[in-house]
Formats: structure tokens, sequence, C-alpha cells
């Protein structure tokens, strides 16, 4: 329902963020109890857009396998699924710091809205880039306890990131938007101009990612690993043209995973072996 696989997608931006609070490896208390409220928050925001958007998924051809429509699941056992994945969040949370653990309810609140933003907004591209981008500033939390202006640089670029992304992906539902009346950068602007707007989306986070490296005084690893990421997003927008989507899914969850992952792990190497 949920795929577990691809938590990969920002698990490594919320560690990413714990590395950069700890100035190198945080403690295996701190790191266990993170993973698991990462885990945990994107597990309850997956099911909970089940739940929001069953009746949706159940019209759109590529929707309607998923659990639900397709009757794999029933709306209680989801339910459940969202109820008990969100206490784990809080109590994870509160492993963690007094801060993290009063925070813990407005992440999931922003987790939980994402899912009707595209009945009001056709920007909700951005708020799941939120979503995801509060991983890094929920992990600063989680090791310093307390809230630095600079790590919102990494917020903004995982959520132009997300954004970006996510304009490409909903490419494929252009047409049910357009009949069902639901907001997306595709449906009110046509696939060519939302390639656009995804490219620019990846601009502005590819310099965000660039201003972090000074911002956190990173150094020469980590601003490699910033410079193949950008790389790496040229490569995504050369898959997908307006009149050829089938190397969709690659451009989704291939390149973006090996995104998420070089910037952990250059990041993590700068701070173990240049600090």
């Amino acid at each position: 329902m949920i795929k577990w696989e691809h938590s990969f997608l920002t698990l490594p931006f919320g560690l990413t963020g714990a590395v950069i609070a700890a100035n190198g490896i945080p403690t295996l208390h701190q790191s266990l109890w993170i993973v698991v409220a990462l885990v945990a928050a994107r597990s309850a925001a997956m099911a909970f857009n089940r739940l929001a958007d069953a009746q949706i998924d159940a019209g759109n051809p590529r929707t309607a396998t998923r659990a639900l429509p397709a009757g794999l699941l029933t709306r209680q056992f989801v339910f459940w699924f969202v109820v008990i994945t969100s206490v784990i969040l809080i109590f994870a949370a509160r492993q963690l710091n007094p801060l993290a653990f009063y925070l813990s309810p407005v992440a999931l609140a922003i987790v939980f809205a994402y899912s009707y933003m595209k009945r009001f907004t056709r920007w909700a591209h951005l708020f799941l880039g939120l979503a995801m981008g509060i991983a890094p500033a929920a992990a600063w939390v989680a090791i310093r306890g307390n809230l630095d202006p600079r790590i919102f640089i990494i917020t903004s670029a995982v959520m132009f990131w997300g954004g970006g992304f996510d304009v490409l992906y909903s490419c494929q539902d252009y047409e049910y938007d357009v009949r069902e009346g639901l907001h997306s950068v595709p449906s009110r602007f046509g696939i060519a101009k939302a390639l656009m707007i995804a490219r620019g989306f990846h601009v502005i986070a590819f310099a965000l990612f660039v201003w972090m490296v000074p911002a956190f005084g990173l150094g020469r690893l980590a601003l490699a690993g910033v410079i193949v990421v950008g790389a790496l997003l040229v490569y995504e927008h050369s898959l997908v043209h307006a009149k050829d989507l089938s190397r969709l899914n690659a451009a989704f969850f291939t390149t973006n995973g090996m995104i998420s992952m070089l910037l952990f792990f250059t990041i993590l190497a700068d701070r173990v072996f240049l600090r």
C-alpha cells in the first residue's frame, strides 16, 4: 500500500540534516529514533493519502489497482495503520528531546494536509515538497533541540526538488485531472509548460543546494556531490518530453533516489573525513 522502499526518496535528506546538525555521525540512539520517526511519518502520510484519495484513485486507470480501490484492504485497516504509525512517530520523537516531541503533531498536520491540497490549488506539488522538506529540519531538531534558520535552506531545496519531480509525475494524470477538475500544474498549464515549470523548480533547488555548502561550512566532497546532483537533474529532464512520458518512472524513482542518497553520502563523508 505505501511502498516502504520509497522511503529512500526522503529518508536520506532527514539523515543529511542529522549529520549536519551533529557535525558528523549522530549517536546510535539518535540515529535509531530518527530513522523510526521518519519512516513512521512517511508511512502515516502515505496511508492517510490513500484514505483521502480512495475515490479519486478508483476513477483513475493508473491508480485503480491500489489496495483500497481494488478491495485488497479495508478503510478500517488503513485508518488504524495511520493511527499506529502516527503514535510511533510521536513516541520516537519523545525519545529524542522535548522540542521534537512537541513539534511531532505539527509534522503530522503538514504531511496529512498535502492529501487535500490538489482540491484547492494547482501548487499542491510544492506542498508535497514541503512535507518532504521538513525531514532535515526535524532531524536537526532531534539532534540540537532547537531550530536554526540555516536549516530552512535545505528544507526549501528539498521542497523545490520534490515539487519539481511531482510536477513531472503528475503529467501522467493530465487527462484525468482535467476531466475531474482536479488542480495541478499540468492540468492548468498543459504538459509542455508543466515540464518547463518543473525545470524551473529544479534550478531553484540546485541553487539552494549550492548555497547550503557555504552556509554550513561544508567542504569539497559536499560540493562535488551537489554538482553531480545538478547533472542528475539535467539527466532526469532529458528523459521526459511533452510527447513522450514513457520513461517517466525511471526519471521519478531511480534518478531521484540516487539524488537523495548521493547528497547524504557525500555530506556524511565530508563531515567525517574533512572536518
